[in-house]
């Protein structure tokens, strides 16, 4: 039987802080995150998540002494990682292969979850595409197993009212390369033409892949610096349940720069580790 493409259905972005974990959680707190007690995953790096209703934001990091996860210490700080969910990692992997999609092979590791009745692993099935089809970043497929120990309610309430991610978008000098990887990857009628680019449809958020003018255009001074990247990811948006309980959140956390235009409020890069944080309802 043929294999079946995936629907493309976000699991999680990821944004790299590099070394300075410590720095960048506290700066998404006062961003108006909750986040989950800092986990240690058995690939050498460590985290904290920021969990929505059906999808999260990781904030991902490694010791500087550590040479385990060179891949994000190579890396700038900032959006790093778009994250696909997956429910059978391996016949993602299969399908992708079939399809001529150049991908790597499973892999699987855990991270002990602490809860009151004691740790538990989450355990997880990731397989990536390799950084020479993805210059921009890190794309990957993740299977949970343990999928329990990782969406929990009391970890789902965040000051700023954030319930999930609407977008992402991606900066290239040529949008439709990755646009015709992502038709490859889940068929050509995911993808719809724009006029900044081209975007991927992910359940009920997109991925926008942009111009770099484009992503001027959209977010001015509040962009990412490109750090000379021909293609690099660059914001977020955020779903939040009221504008001004994000502003409020955002007041308090002493959050500078933030600016509501229309329908939305908007963080700088240079206030959220190196990613454009736009939050909309």
């Amino acid at each position: 039987m043929a294999s079946v493409l995936p629907v493309p259905t976000i699991d999680h972005v990821v944004v790299n802080l590099r070394d300075r974990i410590d720095e960048g959680a506290d700066t998404y707190r006062r961003l108006g995150f909750t986040l989950t007690p800092r986990g240690y995953h058995t690939l050498g790096s460590m985290n904290h998540l920021a969990m929505f209703g059906t999808d999260y934001l990781e904030l991902i990091a490694v010791s500087p002494e550590s040479d385990a996860r060179p891949e994000l210490l190579s890396a700038p700080t900032g959006l790093n990682g778009l994250v696909f969910a997956s429910e059978d990692a391996e016949a993602t992997h299969q399908a992708l292969r079939s399809a001529g999609v150049e991908i790597g092979p499973v892999r699987q590791f855990s991270r002990p979850v602490e809860l009151p009745g004691g740790p538990q692993d989450a355990v997880f099935r990731t397989t990536a595409l390799p950084a020479s089809t993805v210059p921009s970043g890190r794309v990957y497929f993740c299977q949970h197993l343990t999928r329990h120990l990782v969406w929990r309610d009391e970890w789902r309430h965040h000051p700023n009212g954030a319930v999930g991610i609407a977008r992402a978008v991606i900066a290239a000098e040529d949008p439709t390369e990755l646009g015709t990887l992502f038709g490859r990857m889940f068929g050509t009628n995911t993808v719809r033409a724009t006029d900044e680019g081209c975007s991927l449809i992910v359940g009920l958020s997109r991925f926008d892949v942009v111009t770099p003018g484009a992503l001027w255009e959209m977010f001015g001074h509040a962009a990412p610096d490109s750090r000379g990247r021909r293609d690099y990811m660059a914001a977020l948006t955020i779903r939040t349940r009221s504008l001004d309980t994000a502003e409020l959140a955002l007041e308090q956390g002493g959050i500078r720069g933030v600016d509501r235009i229309g329908t939305s409020v908007l963080v700088p890069a240079s206030e959220a580790f190196g990613v454009t944080l736009e939050f909309s309802v």
